[in-house]
């Protein structure tokens, strides 16, 4: 039964002011990370139930969410031009295909 062992407290202030900016910022990117997939999400949920104009609208919200993550540094710009690319072709696949 290993148990992983504890974390030291760093000594020098430099180091515990480090870590606590860590803190802060790990639930920044966390959060950035959530919406990001849920934005995309909500993209695919909307293409699958078929609802062009859902899915247009959830589009257009996605890519200004996809946009400043990636600016961010949280996802990589070409995962964030990937997925976008990707869902374009669905929506776009929905729109002709209800016209």
């Amino acid at each position: 039964m290993a148990t992983k062992p504890k974390k030291k407290n760093p000594r020098l202030a430099s180091g515990r002011k480090r870590v606590r900016q860590d803190v802060k910022i790990n639930a920044a990117n966390t959060s950035l990370r959530s919406k990001y997939r849920t934005a995309v999400k909500n993209v695919e949920k909307a293409v699958i139930a078929g609802d062009k104009a859902k899915a247009t609208e959830a589009f257009g919200k996605m890519q200004a969410v996809v946009d400043t993550v990636a600016d961010k540094g949280i996802f990589h710009k070409n995962k964030a031009a990937r997925d976008k690319s990707r869902l374009s072709t669905k929506v776009k696949a929905l729109v002709t295909q209800a016209a």
